[in-house]
């Protein structure tokens, strides 16, 4: 006998609240702490050079790759900054109350250390296609470091799966349509029109249109909103302090119950903080990495240290600027949730009740749009993976297609499958990780050691 709908999104919750509980988050903060003491530090000692490499050009430009190494990282970014930033943010917050804030910042830096290892083993293990396009990712790592096929195909489907009925579309499409339909005063079915077309005429490019679009508009976008968070934080600049000190302290306190806070305790906001960081910026989840073996590069750690930088842009910058304005302006204690929290948020804070949310609307647009189009890419290379180059096409054209019927979807279902797939991506790509840990070390090693020597070698000629 099938289960009633009701019974159905029941277990489907029950399922979901396993996949991610304490065991997965803890494995995956765990992973993080293990790379951060094995590899010395690295996202805060190397951090410095790492930026340094993202914003300066390869002087190697025979390098083997698809794109340049900032496009690379700008595709992994244009699937990391969405809708996680704003809505996610105010989720965690309204959830786990500030201290939320600060787990998700502890999730990110010791997840700096986890994306590093995943896109320098991405890089190590690509190989190419019939068509001389480079393939890499968990998919070939987990194959041919880990010696796993079944562990391979297990993530090529779970990925698939998010690429085309979680993260990848529906999700991103509602956001933006809501946002046009509010914002614009868009007809719902005109604007599910454009969007599907925009996004054919991307996609059907291949990566190296997608990286194009994705290296204008996520640049672009992530300044604009991080300025228009500056407006909040220099308008209350009196409050910030404060803010800081309310994160912190709430973070090993309880959080007492105030306006539409219904008060929190020290594990929800733990559990919130870890929970949305890992989904904002993907630490461990293993996409980054499918994007990060496109990079032109001669070095695997090179462009594991540039790939890092995603996570420190994500949540540690992005992020960190959502809380603290949701904070300073207290719409945390609103009644309000998610992206509505972060309008009102800025109408508050900049004194501007038109400006406000048409930023945070503009702002939700864009993020939304460069996810739909770095979440294409991601199935594509699980799809390559599956069933080879001949079957990108028909891939695209189904992703197109389910793109447009996302605007006359029910999320609630959608939502809680698209979150648990995700979640189970996760799992074989840190077996993956913790498998092939030694190498990781001895390529870092290796890395350092070079850089040492030519260093050494400069400074005495």
């Amino acid at each position: 006998m099938t289960p009633a709908p009701s019974s159905l999104q029941t277990i489907l919750h029950s399922i979901d609240s396993f996949v991610w509980g304490p065991p997965l988050l803890i494995l995956l903060v765990g992973t993080g702490v293990y790379f951060t003491f094995s590899l010395g530090l690295i996202q805060f000692r190397h951090l410095p050079t790492a930026l340094k490499m993202v914003f300066s050009k390869s002087s190697n430009t025979d390098s083997k790759g698809d794109v340049s190494a900032f496009a690379a990282l700008c595709t992994a970014l244009s699937a990391t900054i969405g809708t996680g930033n704003i809505v996610g943010v105010a989720t965690a917050i309204k959830l786990g109350g500030p201290g939320a804030l600060f787990w998700m910042w502890l999730a990110a830096l010791f997840g700096m250390a986890t994306k590093y290892a995943e896109c320098l083993l991405a890089v190590k293990y690509r190989t190419t296609d019939d068509k001389g396009g480079m393939l890499g990712g968990p998919m070939y790592y987990l194959r041919d470091g880990v010696k796993s096929p079944l562990l391979a195909t297990l993530f090529a489907v779970f990925a698939l799966g998010v690429a085309l009925f979680g993260i990848g579309t529906f999700p991103q499409v509602n956001a933006i349509l809501d946002a046009s339909e509010v914002t614009l005063g868009a007809d719902r079915t005109m604007a599910a029109i454009v969007l599907t077309i925009l996004v054919a005429m991307v996609t059907l490019g291949g990566i190296k249109s997608i990286s194009r679009v994705a290296g204008k508009v996520v640049p672009t976008m992530a300044v604009i909103y991080v300025v228009s968070c500056l407006g909040i934080l220099i308008n209350n600049a009196d409050q910030v302090l404060s803010a800081i000190e309310l994160v912190i302290v709430s973070a090993f306190t309880p959080t007492a119950a105030s306006g539409g806070f219904f008060g929190a305790s020290v594990m929800l906001a733990i559990q919130s903080g870890i929970a949305r960081g890992v989904f904002s910026n993907e630490s461990g989840l293993g996409s980054a990495p499918m994007a990060a073996a496109a990079a032109k590069t001669d070095s695997c750690a090179r462009q594991g240290l540039i790939s890092m930088t995603g996570t420190f842009f994500d949540t540690i910058i992005i992020c960190t600027m959502t809380g603290l304005a949701l904070i300073i302006t207290g719409a945390w204690q609103s009644d309000l949730a998610g992206a509505m929290m972060t309008t009102h948020a800025f109408a508050v804070g900049l004194n501007a009740d038109v400006l406000g949310p048409i930023l945070v609307s503009v702002g939700l647009l864009f993020f939304a749009f460069t996810t739909i189009l770095g979440w294409n890419y991601y199935g594509e290379r699980c799809v390559v993976y599956l069933f080879g180059t001949k079957a990108i096409l028909p891939y695209k054209i189904i992703f197109i297609a389910l793109v447009f019927s996302g605007a006359f979807m029910k999320l609630d279902m959608i939502w809680l499958i698209a979150d648990i797939v995700n979640g189970l991506m996760a799992v074989p790509n840190l077996i993956g990780l913790i498998a092939l840990r030694q190498v990781v070390v001895a390529e870092t090693k290796l890395f350092f050691d070079k850089s040492l020597a030519m260093k050494t070698a400069t400074q005495q000629s």
